[in-house]
């Protein structure tokens, strides 16, 4: 994409309302406009990011065997009345009413709409078990929306819905999610902590937490050294065999929340306890009857009576996840995007775009690397060179090709990488070479 014809509206200066990190970069860095308190439109960059994130959350659920869905934002209130909730959510759900007077809610979660799904549907424990998600837009009013899309009120999050026909089958589903949020996390580079937590209005009581670390983080994280050493990437998953063990061999390692107030726990542990800053991108819980019982969510089993269903439900904020890995990975020029969730991958500048050899060059650079498959962003705007490199800084693509009139003259470009700085003189196949490789 060229970056004269690109909608990117970059700020010089950082809005008065953006209180944290990754609020000042997006806002700045053209990712998002403000629709409303709590509510953004993201814009093409900042889009971009957003569906790459959502495509590897989405990778990991099918790989662990969830099957995609799609529910309405919008939910009948009576579904809600079933299960008790709809008079003890709070103001925290938007509730409206259609043109013939029915109530209806903007949905905060999706527990009664999938029950409703699945006792619809599924009768038999031979259906079992079933992993159904969704990534949809959610809405909670809250009070005072903050932190841009780290606390809005519109969001998108990934939900999923397990649903087994007793215990054993419920923990088996529990235990795939924490091994799929793990390597979703590590996808994305995050450094993730487990940690058990509270279930709240969801219900149930079974719950984690996950917790990416950020310097910048709202929360105070004490974990074990083992646990940030743990490569999940590169440990092999068999989601059809017995995952407990691996879930054990993470849950055994020390992990708690600023909670802590032990000073000879903390003592004890000594050099294996790591202190750090921590943000919840993700939580799952295990609640099992909680809605299948009110909703009457039923199914025979294998002696031929009948019992409602073993259920729990694991989100993952999708959009709090772009902020949280701005808050993880940037420094005070801008974002440093991790490669795999990068808007493009490659920033070209053409610090001459007004001469022949240059936009030749750059022009030249474009097309191949297009063609090779690499997403790049060619800056060919007539703009100082020191506005095309602050520019480049803060939208962070992990790669800057730079083409200039001394190195057009010897055939060669400056290649950097946005995460360390560091950069070398290359010919221009070789730039290809190293980009497309």
């Amino acid at each position: 994409m060229r970056l004269t014809e690109y909608f990117l509206p970059t700020l010089k200066e950082t809005p008065s309302e953006a209180q944290i990190v990754s609020h000042r970069l997006m806002l700045r860095a053209g990712m998002i406009h403000q629709a409303a308190a709590g509510v953004y439109s993201w814009l093409p960059l900042g889009f971009r990011v957003l569906k790459k994130v959502e495509q590897i959350v989405r990778e990991e659920q099918d790989a662990a065997g969830a099957q995609e869905l799609l529910m309405p934002t919008i939910q009948s209130a009576d579904l809600w009345r079933e299960s008790g909730r709809y008079e003890d959510y709070g103001k925290e759900m938007l509730r409206i009413r259609d043109r013939h007077d029915r109530e209806m809610l903007y949905g905060p979660t999706n527990e009664e709409l999938i029950a409703d799904i699945f006792r619809t549907h599924i009768k038999s424990y031979r259906n079992l078990p079933k992993l159904l998600y969704h990534i949809q837009w959610k809405f909670r009013d809250e009070v005072r929306p903050r932190f841009g899309v780290m606390r809005g009120r519109e969001f998108l999050m990934k939900d999923t819905y397990s649903f087994d026909v007793d215990y054993a089958g419920a923990r088996r589903s529990y235990n795939k999610m924490f091994i799929a949020y793990l390597k979703t996390f590590a996808r994305l580079g995050l450094k993730t902590i487990p940690m058990k937590a509270e279930t709240g209005p969801i219900g149930g009581d079974l719950s984690h937490e996950f917790i990416i670390l950020a310097d910048t983080g709202e929360s105070r994280v004490f974990c074990h050294k083992d646990l940030l050493a743990f490569d999940v990437l590169g440990t092999e998953v068999d989601y059809a065999a017995d995952l407990q063990p691996m879930v054990d061999q993470w849950t055994s390692l020390y992990a708690a929340t600023d909670d802590m107030h032990d000073a000879a726990e903390e003592k004890a542990l000594g050099d294996r306890l790591v202190t750090a800053r921590g943000i919840e991108v993700g939580h799952i819980f295990y609640f099992g009857t909680k809605y299948s019982k009110p909703m009457n969510a039923t199914v025979t089993t294998v002696e031929g009576g009948s019992v409602p269903v073993e259920m729990g439900s694991y989100g993952i904020g999708v959009s709090r996840l772009v902020g949280a890995i701005i808050e993880a990975f940037h420094d005070d020029k801008g974002i440093i995007w991790p490669e795999p969730v990068a808007p493009f991958n490659v920033g070209l500048v053409n610090l001459r775009p007004d001469d022949r050899a240059c936009a030749e060059a750059g022009d030249s650079l474009y097309r191949r690397l297009r063609r090779a498959g690499v997403e790049v962003l060619y800056d060919d705007r007539d703009e100082r060179a020191g506005a095309k490199f602050a520019d480049m800084e803060l939208i962070g693509l992990p790669w800057q090709v730079v083409v200039g009139p001394r190195g057009v003259k010897a055939g060669t470009a400056e290649l950097k990488r946005r995460a360390t700085g560091g950069s070398e003189e290359l010919s221009l196949d070789a730039v290809i070479d190293r980009l497309a490789g």
